[in-house]
């Protein structure tokens, strides 16, 4: 479902001397069934941002259209279970708000809580348990006598439960070794390409080059940017504002610019760098 901010501000400790934006006037659209990224330097409005997509928070003025539903400064409390079943979440260090006894109790909550039964909620553990590489025998086992990254998986899993349309991930991979982040990466791409919208914050800018559609750059609580990452990333301006780190291939080649390489735009990937130096080398040998 497609997600629209009009003119969004958000001030925390509105009308006290303590006021300060969090969002500042921000007018951005995240596409339906899109991957899409969310990055800034710390403090810069990322997490703000999207905790207003399950109103989480409230806007102090503007609204956000999520799906045909409506969330503004007047907003309340009630009747936001439905919208928040259609917006998942998954928190940096998801695994702290594990607290069931077994994981099959921990990954049924979600959905019991938005009305599935028993039979069901019990069903869709056992869907997602799977869905995110761990077995069926995880369901029996306390989720405190798991490993720092199986218990992240269980996280994950109690959110995918419930089945949501969109899935809003604040650095997932956060304290993953290079294996475990990639997996898990992979995964959240495969439930884009099921239909679902992923919209991704984090720091880690070859995640971005390597699996997002579209990405948002935010400074102070400001939109400063939006679109595709080739297109971000070969912004100079950003770079030069350090509002922006560009992904490691990028990096190299600018390096590689140094020592006589040319590079009409700046390639975000490795498979893209590969191409690029390969194109220059035989170019370089068939003169």
């Amino acid at each position: 479902m497609e997600i629209t901010f009009e003119h969004v501000t958000h001030s925390y400790d509105a009308n006290s001397p303590l006021a300060n934006l969090g969002l500042n006037d921000v007018s951005l659209t995240i596409a339906d069934k899109k991957f899409t990224a969310i990055v800034g330097q710390t403090g810069s409005g990322k997490s703000t941002l999207v905790r207003h997509i399950n109103a989480l928070l409230k806007p102090t003025s503007g609204t956000i259209n999520v799906g045909g539903r409506v969330i503004d400064s007047e907003t309340n409390n009630k009747n936001l279970k439905s919208l928040r079943k259609k917006v998942g979440m998954v928190f940096q260090f998801p695994e702290s708000q594990l607290f069931e006894e077994t994981v099959e109790k921990d990954i049924m909550f979600g959905p019991m809580n938005f009305g599935f039964d028993a039979s069901d909620a019990k069903k869709a553990a056992n869907e997602m348990i799977q869905l995110v590489g761990l077995d069926e025998s995880y369901l029996d086992k306390s989720p405190f006598d798991l490993s720092g990254g199986q218990m992240r998986r269980v996280a994950i899993a109690g959110v995918l439960a419930s089945r949501p349309e969109t899935i809003i991930l604040d650095e997932p991979t956060a304290g993953l070794d290079p294996v475990g982040r990639h997996e898990i990466m992979e995964l959240f791409k495969e439930l884009q390409n099921q239909g679902r919208t992923i919209i991704l914050i984090t720091h880690n800018m070859d995640d971005v080059a390597n699996y997002a559609d579209e990405m948002a750059v935010m400074n102070q609580g400001k939109l400063v940017a939006q679109g595709l990452p080739s297109v971000v990333f070969n912004n100079q301006q950003l770079i030069k504002d350090d509002l922006l780190t560009l992904p490691k291939s990028a990096q190299f080649a600018q390096a590689l610019s140094q020592k006589g390489f040319k590079f009409e735009k700046l390639p975000i990937t490795i498979d893209e760098l590969g191409t690029e130096i390969k194109q220059q080398v035989n170019g370089d040998n068939s003169e």
